[in-house]
């Protein structure tokens, strides 16, 4: 009974099938609940609160990080229903290491820590681990799963764009800092200081706040930034394109999944077919053995009525017999 109610439970947390009324509900459920909190989190850092609605948004934390330290143990309770964490405490420790489900314990860790140390000052710091929960929506999303596999499809081509800019961020900033620091030293104090204009310029964001002044300077800077448009351009369509071959895969394995549940419901219906015309074909073979054994007999019965009793000779009388009955049976077909 107990294996059968962790099943159940394991359905409802783990496959997220909308067919399942009760999956279904967890799913719209959770989903609402971790929205609920971000956006009690976020209006929390509001100078301008009253002290009841200060109370109502504590109220939800409580609630809602109540909520999911229960599913949490939850899940850890029922994760041995899957195979690959079927030891009752490694495969808890292995499913608790799994990327999701760290997301879940570091997401509510937040609470108790304030809970437990509300006057420590770093603890206040930790509280932004609560926008972790927005992770946990991947769980029940089908596009942050569909995002998530696009970056790890595309995370070598990802990952060389990255090293590409690091290099040529190190290469800008400490050229522009060797140009610009003897007329700029304020501005340009140190490499690290040129580094904040390298990823202002590169990224084409431009806060003004760092810029050249020399001749060499600005035309360095303005390389730069149009190196940066076709850099900052390259993951951009890395990733437009992995969420095209992403969609593509998909639609092609729900279409083949639709055709092999084609064809089984094609071939079922044959098997039937063949299964139904096999007992009609058995029904028929029965009859015609039967009608054929009583015509047998009558024929056997006329060859002794025509040859007399008397008659000894077996062979005769069954050869007559036989032909008796090949006559009925022509003139029956006819």
């Amino acid at each position: 009974m107990g294996k059968k109610i962790k099943t159940i439970i394991y359905e409802i947390l783990e496959t997220s099938d909308s067919s399942n009324l009760y999956s279904l509900a967890d799913d719209i459920f959770i989903t609402c609940l971790i929205l609920i909190n971000v956006a009690a989190f976020i209006a929390s850092t509001s100078p301008t609160l009253s002290p009841e609605y200060t109370s109502f948004l504590a109220n939800i934390e409580i609630v809602s990080s109540l909520v999911f330290t229960i599913e949490y143990i939850l899940r850890l309770w029922v994760s041995t229903v899957d195979r690959r964490y079927i030891h009752p405490l490694w495969g808890r420790l292995r499913y608790a290491l799994t990327p999701l489900s760290l997301i879940d314990l570091i997401s509510i860790l937040p609470f108790y820590f304030l809970l437990l140390f509300p006057s420590l000052n770093f603890v206040n710091l930790i509280r932004v681990l609560r926008l972790l929960r927005l992770l946990k929506m991947s769980r029940y999303s089908e596009s942050l799963r569909t995002l998530a596999a696009v970056l790890y499809a595309k995370k070598e081509e990802l990952i060389a764009t990255a090293f590409a800019v690091f290099i040529l961020l190190i290469f800008a900033s400490s050229v522009m800092y060797f140009v610009e620091n003897e007329a700029h030293p304020e501005t340009f104090a140190s490499i690290p200081d040129a580094m904040w204009w390298g990823v202002v310029t590169l990224t084409t964001v431009g806060y003004g706040d760092i810029y050249p002044i020399t001749p060499l300077g600005k035309f360095l800077g303005a390389i730069l930034a149009f190196l940066g448009i076709g850099i900052f351009a390259l993951p951009a369509g890395l990733i437009a394109a992995g969420f095209s071959e992403e969609v593509q895969r998909r639609k092609q394995e729900k279409m083949a999944a639709n055709l092999e549940q084609s064809a089984n419901y094609q071939s079922v219906k044959r098997l039937a077919e063949i299964e139904v015309g096999f007992e009609e074909k058995q029904r028929a073979i029965a009859l015609h053995i039967e009608s054929s054994s009583d015509l047998m007999k009558m024929c056997v019965q006329m060859a002794k009525q025509k040859l007399g009793s008397e008659f000894q000779n077996e062979q005769i009388m069954r050869d007559l017999a036989i032909h008796l009955y090949n006559e009925a049976v022509s003139k029956f077909e006819l």
